[in-house]
């Protein structure tokens, strides 16, 4: 099992910054892929970016260049459990940024071994989420 907590969200105006973290911790659980994903009233999931097991990062188009993710090493604390954290770095912010952003893992059995953008938010597991605000 795992549990993710999210935390960093806030508000903020346009072109400003917000650095996200995620606490993971997961027993008898090897996380695969992880990232992030967000949910604005009204629209639809978006992923914004996977990290594989490998380390190797995949954002999306309308993020590139103004968000950041990464991940610390994944940290063995105890027998057969783990814990790790996740960042989003959100520069440059637009109003159309505002959601509420997710962190969220996959073990390779749920992602049948590919990491996929669009995965995310649809299988594994996720926290509560942390509410974003940007305004005009």
């Amino acid at each position: 099992q795992v549990r993710l907590v999210e935390s960093g969200g806030g508000s903020v105006q346009t072109g400003g910054s917000v650095r996200l973290s995620c606490s993971v911790s997961a027993y008898t659980y090897t996380p695969y892929c992880m990232g992030w994903f967000r949910q604005a009233p009204g629209k639809e999931r978006e992923g914004i970016a996977i990290i594989d097991h490998n380390g190797h990062v995949w954002p999306v188009d309308s993020v590139k260049g103004r968000f950041t993710a990464s991940a610390d090493s994944v940290q063995k604390t105890a027998v057969d459990t783990i814990e790790t954290t996740l960042y989003l770095q959100m520069d440059r912010l637009k109003p159309e940024d505002t959601a509420m952003y997710y962190c969220t893992t996959m073990t390779q059995g749920e992602s049948g071994g590919y990491c996929y953008r669009d995965s995310l938010g649809v299988i594994g597991s996720w926290g509560q989420g942390t509410q974003v605000t940007v305004s005009s």
